[in-house]
């Protein structure tokens, strides 16, 4: 009896960020949007907020896909336990680099794999310890024009000219600062059945 076929592989988001990361493990992959609502909970810490919408965003897709392997991920800013999400504009993204000068911010990546037809669920939280240089109001000016990253929780894409913001990136899986740790992504796929190298 053949094997069966490889189950559908689906990137709950998006993000092109995510998508640009996900397509390193030179999977064949579709995506779709999972329209979660990311509100915060009163009262809730970064990262739990980072793990639920992970989970959700996963769960939503999963739901329409039940045959498929879901990834859901999502990234929450924290600077001393407050969330920085997506800035959206110019004067909030000036806001939160301000905030961010010549302080450590710890970035939660969570991520999601869930199967419906299998009842495979896993999850798990990349923190990525970002320090920022002491930005003066022009450095961030430029930056911001130059950029516009306000898709960016934390208003700095360190795969780009953000990168010039920062005194240092401390985690164990690179990948996550962008927003899909792909360490742990191939953990858990692998732990859901797929082959990877």
């Amino acid at each position: 009896m053949p094997p069966a076929p490889p189950r559908p592989l689906i990137l709950g988001s998006t993000s092109a960020y995510r998508r640009e990361l996900l397509a390193r493990l030179r999977l064949p992959f579709d995506t779709a949007a999972p329209d979660v609502d990311e509100t915060p909970l009163p009262g809730e810490a970064p990262a739990d907020l980072a793990r639920r919408l992970a989970r959700a965003k996963a769960q939503a897709v999963a739901r329409r896909h039940p045959q498929a392997i879901v990834i859901g991920s999502d990234q929450v800013a924290d600077l001393d336990g407050a969330g920085l999400g997506k800035p959206g504009s110019h004067a909030r993204a000036v806001a939160q680099l301000r905030a961010m000068r010549g302080r450590t911010v710890r970035f939660h990546t969570a991520l999601a794999v869930v199967c419906a037809a299998t009842g495979y669920a896993a999850e798990d939280v990349a923190v990525v310890e970002v320090r920022f240089r002491d930005l003066s109001d022009a450095e961030i000016e430029r930056y911001l024009q130059a950029e516009r990253p306000y898709d960016c929780a934390g208003s700095a894409k360190s795969e780009g000219l953000g990168i010039a913001l920062l005194e240092a990136i401390v985690s164990d899986d690179p990948t996550a600062l962008v927003g899909l740790p792909l360490i742990r992504t191939a953990r858990l796929l692998r732990a859901a059945g797929v082959t990877l190298p």
